[in-house]
């Protein structure tokens, strides 16, 4: 096909029998192609490239390998809805070994692995669940007599693309806290070499999908930073698209569970958000399919930082984080005054902020971060009482 346009493929009989398959309506199916193509920050006429790989070519062969793990990973994947997960499998790869899923077990689910495998030599993508076992020589995690290692590398060893999929593969994750009995560790480490890591407990499945649906249509996993993680979605902190981020920067916070500022929605940084120093994009994809606000922090929970190696399941839920950004982030969300108040100390750093004035708007930021909101509160009323004593004095 070789359109360069998304619109001249609307009438493409193949792109139009991708749809039936999908079980989506054909515009609907083309949107869903420029989504994927936006989430991946691909540059114009890309969708229209995404949309012909995924009509078109062949689905990529998926071997789905289990280890230490709740799989919670898949069942994040049970809950897509666009498309639907009978319709990813299906449809947009063909996911040849995964033990939740399978209907095999014992000797014909190994047999239908090593099947997939030959048959699709060089060509397969190996998606691993769950860290890998490595002390006593990876006693601890066996599958059809196989240890986790070394059914690791067997089915790497021919693999086209190999992805780590949540925390606990990309790093060790949950099992890899101290002690760490079992020496648990992520795919990287056990293979020796990179693999794209999809980091999060569980990721988001989208990421997942997005990152298989570059491999189809360019042949080529998307562009990593240094731990592996795809751009499109571990590029930017948590903190810069939170929609409390506001709150943050007008140093208004929720001092405890259930308070005042809670319950409006203030900024969650003193109840231990790690938001300011987690790497993900879950602001803006959200989970579930449920609409806005459907992540942690949009429903009132402080970001555990679980995409974050040395964070998650690393430092205490309590613990502030490490604020590596203090700037405004890139769509600074209105912050809304309470009617009939007049500007704050909050609002003014703000916009002395944005005005451009960086030395006072972050030594504003920095004094607030200083304070709690009743303590910020209190030292308004003072300096509201001095200068009425003031004005009585003259």
């Amino acid at each position: 096909m070789a359109n360069t346009s998304l619109l001249k493929l609307e009438g493409d009989p193949l792109i139009t029998a991708a749809s039936r398959r999908l079980d989506m309506p054909r515009r609907d199916f083309l949107q869903f192609c420029a989504t994927l193509a936006a989430t991946l920050g691909l540059p114009q006429g890309a969708d229209a490239a995404v949309a012909e790989a995924v009509a078109g070519k062949k689905r990529p062969s998926v071997i789905w390998l289990h280890f230490q793990e709740c799989t919670g990973c898949s069942e994040s994947m049970l809950r897509a809805e666009h498309p639907t997960l009978e319709r990813l499998i299906l449809d947009v790869i063909s996911l040849d070994y995964h033990e939740t899923l399978f209907a095999a077990a014992g000797h014909q689910a190994e047999q239908a692995r090593k099947t997939a495998m030959a048959a699709n030599r060089g060509a397969y993508v190996l998606v691993v669940e769950g860290a890998i076992p490595t002390r006593d020589g990876g006693i601890y995690c066996k599958v059809g007599g196989q240890t986790a290692i070394e059914l690791t590398r067997e089915c790497a060893a021919d693999a086209a693309a190999i992805i780590a999929i949540g925390s606990c593969a990309s790093w060790g994750g949950m099992p890899s806290t101290d002690p760490n009995p079992t020496g648990s560790s992520g795919v990287a480490a056990v293979l020796g070499k990179p693999v794209v890591t999809i980091p999060g407990c569980p990721p988001n499945p989208y990421n997942f999908l997005s990152t298989v649906v570059h491999f189809l249509t360019f042949g080529s996993l998307p562009p990593v930073d240094d731990l592996g993680r795809p751009r499109f979605a571990y590029s930017r902190l948590i903190h810069e698209n939170c929609e409390r981020r506001a709150h943050f920067d007008a140093g208004r916070f929720a001092i405890e569970f259930g308070d005042e500022g809670h319950r409006r929605g203030y900024c969650l940084y003193k109840l231990g958000c790690k938001g300011p120093e987690t790497y993900a994009n879950c602001p803006t994809v959200l989970f579930g399919d449920a609409g806005a606000g459907t992540w942690p922090v949009g429903c009132g929970c402080p970001c555990i930082g679980c995409t974050e190696q040395g964070v998650g399941f690393a430092k205490p839920i309590h613990m502030l984080a490490k604020v590596r950004n203090i700037e405004p982030p890139q769509q600074y969300p209105r912050i809304v005054e309470d009617k009939g108040v007049g500007a704050t100390l909050g609002s003014a750093a703000l916009l002395a902020a944005v005005a451009g004035a960086a030395a006072g708007g972050a030594a504003m930021i920095a004094r607030n971060l200083g304070l709690s909101h009743k303590a910020e509160e209190a030292e308004r009323a003072r300096l509201a009482r001095e200068k009425e004593e003031l004005r009585d004095g003259q």
